[in-house]
């Protein structure tokens, strides 16, 4: 008999398509005792849990990414495959492997269940919502679909954990499948051959070879890992076997699916039994959302819903947390008293980790409507209504959700870009997300547009903002794609799954997720920028020599209000940061910018909202002004070059404004990136083509508008 030390060490995958009931099933083995992390190396996220038999054994569990088929390159079908392989570092070659199956889909999810018997794992089968297929007019029979398979196949559902305890012992009776299918003879021949190439380079387990061997024969990629892992005579070998198909007239790529489907369509004839009564509410629903006019019309009515949920509904949480920081700023100062530790930790941790928080709200509202709409099966409609448009620039159909949620802010849009498979198509996205107008760009627009533009200008002055990003943001995707991110959009291959009520357990655990994981992983970087950020606009140290002159500006009859706010702007005159602005002053005055606009840049990397405020205190209105601030306005407008000239003007404003809406003058964003990518490389290649983009565009409009006459 086993220990329970060696029991509990034993490893169950849990595999199967997207919208197939897998996590809810996971959830339910589980019992919610699990814990989120990442594979090692990648930012795929790894669900590990611990399930328990009747008689108290207990086995631990992990939820492999959602799979269409092994033969993928998608990251997370990639990460499954080779997890299942015991080819992931830090990660153990699982004992039996669960696959969820969609009995409602079932000739689609056959075709991912038969590669997994070729995988060489012991299995058994959940056959998932029977309760749906039966809506659907199909009965499927179980017992003919497990002598047909060679494994266990239990039917359930995941949602309600009818038949539960049944599919638990079935677990201890999974066993390992074999291929069911063959191909035309000279193409099981040059499978053999290359087969026995693949056994020679002695890296996978003997089991897998032959499916490994039949994966590189019809679809892995030159740059496939571990193609190149087994060298060139692994590479001679496939190249030849290719040759073979192809002197045989044998379309390799089509080659699998052809002969797999025709196996799943078999097999689908003979276990399952239809009455003839289809799912007519859901084929009723998709005459009307996926309609050629009224589709279009109702997907941007939901899309709108979620960018006015974003936008608005969370401002008054996120207003809520930042008197909250505030107020706990305050109450720390008065704890502590006056000082430098004190000034660290306000303006420094406090601010940091206030900055952390205030975009949770919109990061759950988003995941929070996402989660519902994939649950309930509209997410896949409304990738596949947009697919053409977002084509015609290089990017997915997928891609327009979250450039979408973007205008509320880029953090939970580049988040979202975790629902694209591929990983350019993903990548695209993230780097084009940031230029389109986030909420936090709109109190610099407002200030400047309510200080220089006139007012029959304003509102065409403040559309026309957001219409330059939206180009922007699709101008970038297409030269992205033509340049450092080469390549076609995916084929858009998505299953319409049937319409269901959201699994609100598993929607609300999605959000706590994300949350959870922007918190942890982007907040250490935001609050590591916003300490780096605080000293460069607090040292080198000037508290005495501007209290002195304070004094004396005091005794010649200056109001202590005045004074105040004249010190607070010379002291950050007198830092690094002012110091920053001040060097920047030759590279931005090209386009009509000085120190003092320097210096805003330089503290709005933290938020762009922030150039505001830094523009209270440089000008010594105070740091509590805000994009309505009349002494602010008026301050700008009286502001004079050194040769006495007026330093802002209309064009100014413009040249301005178009630097916010190109330049990424976010640390949060790039954070994020950093995250998601797992690199460095492109949160920074992000900043420097956007900030190179923001000082060219600004560069053609003030000095074009200088050349018309404008300035």
């Amino acid at each position: 008999m086993e220990s329970s030390s060696a029991q509990a060490s034993r490893l169950l995958a849990v595999a199967g398509n997207p919208n197939s009931g897998k996590t809810s099933l996971f959830n339910r083995l589980t019992g919610l005792r699990h814990r989120v992390g990442n594979y090692a190396g990648v930012t795929v996220e790894r669900v590990e849990g611990t399930m328990t038999f009747a008689d108290g054994e207990t086995r631990r569990v992990v939820d492999l990414p959602g799979c269409y088929s092994l033969s993928s390159n998608a990251p997370d079908e990639r990460i499954a495959r080779d997890a299942l392989l015991g080819l992931l570092p830090d990660t153990a070659q699982p004992d039996a492997v669960l696959v969820v199956v969609d009995a409602s889909n079932l000739e689609r999810n056959l075709y991912f269940a038969t590669q997994m018997l070729e995988v060489g794992v012991p299995m058994c089968i959940a056959l998932n919502m029977i309760d749906v297929a039966e809506r659907h007019g199909h009965k499927v029979d179980a017992a003919a679909l497990e002598k047909e398979l060679g494994v266990p196949v239990v039917p359930v559902v995941a949602r309600t954990g009818q038949n539960f305890d049944k599919l638990r012992e079935s677990i201890r009776e999974a066993r390992r499948g074999q291929r069911l299918w063959r191909m035309p003879a000279e193409a099981e021949e040059a499978l053999n051959d290359l087969h026995v190439a693949v056994q020679a380079c002695g890296y996978l387990p003997t089991v897998s070879e032959e499916a490994e061997a039949l994966r590189r024969l019809c679809h892995a990629r030159d740059e496939d890992p571990f193609l190149a892992r087994g060298g060139d005579e692994l590479r001679a070998a496939v190249t030849q076997a290719r040759a073979r198909l192809e002197a045989a007239s044998i379309d390799r790529e089509a080659l699998e699916s052809e002969f797999r489907y025709a196996l799943c369509e078999g097999i689908v004839e003979r276990v399952r039994s239809d009455t003839g009564e289809g799912d007519t509410r859901s084929a009723a629903i998709d005459r009307v959302v996926t309609h050629r006019v009224l589709g279009p019309i109702i997907y941007i009515l939901i899309m709108g819903l979620i960018f006015e949920s974003v936008y608005t509904w969370a401002g008054p949480i996120m207003d809520g947390i930042e008197s909250a920081t505030g107020w706990l700023g305050e109450q720390v100062a008065r704890l502590l008293g006056p000082g430098m530790f004190t000034d660290l930790m306000v303006n420094g941790v406090l601010a940091g980790v206030g900055g952390i928080i205030i975009f949770l709200p919109q990061i759950c509202l988003l995941f929070l409507f996402l989660s519902i709409l994939e649950d309930c099966g509209y997410l896949a409609r409304a990738a596949f209504l947009v697919d053409r448009v977002m084509r015609g620039v290089g990017l997915h159909g997928r891609a327009f959700i979250p450039l979408m949620s973007s205008f509320a802010c880029a953090i939970p849009g580049i988040m979202a870009t975790r629902s694209m498979e591929d990983r350019k198509d993903r990548l695209v996205t993230m780097l084009v997300a940031p230029l389109i107008s986030c909420s936090a760009r709109l109190p610099v627009y407002a200030l400047m547009i309510a200080a220089f533009i006139p007012k029959g200008y304003q509102g065409f002055t403040l559309l026309s903002m957001y219409v330059l990003s939206v180009v922007a943001a699709l101008g970038a995707a297409w030269v992205l794609r033509k340049t450092v991110v080469k390549g076609k959009p995916a084929t858009f291959m998505m299953e319409l799954p049937s319409y269901k009520m959201p699994a609100w357990g598993h929607v609300l655990r999605t959000v706590a997720q994300r949350g959870g994981v922007f918190v942890k992983q982007a907040g250490t970087v935001i609050l590591a920028i916003s300490i780096i950020l605080w000293f460069l606009a607090t040292f080198p140290r000037s508290d005495e020599a501007v209290e002195a002159e304070a004094k004396t500006r005091i005794e010649q009859g200056a109001s202590e209000t005045d004074t105040a706010n004249w010190a607070g702007g010379e002291k950050i005159r007198r830092s690094y940061a002012g110091r920053l602005g001040r060097a920047m002053e030759p590279v931005i005055e090209p386009l009509g910018f000085d120190w003092r606009i320097g210096v805003g840049l330089v503290t709005s990397f933290a938020a762009r909202e922030v150039l505001v405020s830094t523009m209270g205190i440089v000008f010594s209105v105070g740091d509590d002004v805000d994009e309505g601030s009349v002494a602010l306005r008026d301050r700008l407008r009286d502001a004079k070059r050194p040769n006495g000239t007026k330093a802002y003007n209309g064009l100014v404003a413009i040249s301005l404004m178009v630097f916010f809406v190109l330049a990424c003058q976010c640390m949060s964003t790039l954070a994020v990136i950093k995250r998601e990518t797992n690199t460095y490389r492109w949160p920074i290649f992000c900043f420097v083509y956007m900030t190179a983009l923001a000082w060219v565009g600004s560069f053609i409009v003030y000095q074009g508008g200088l050349a018309l006459g404008f300035g």
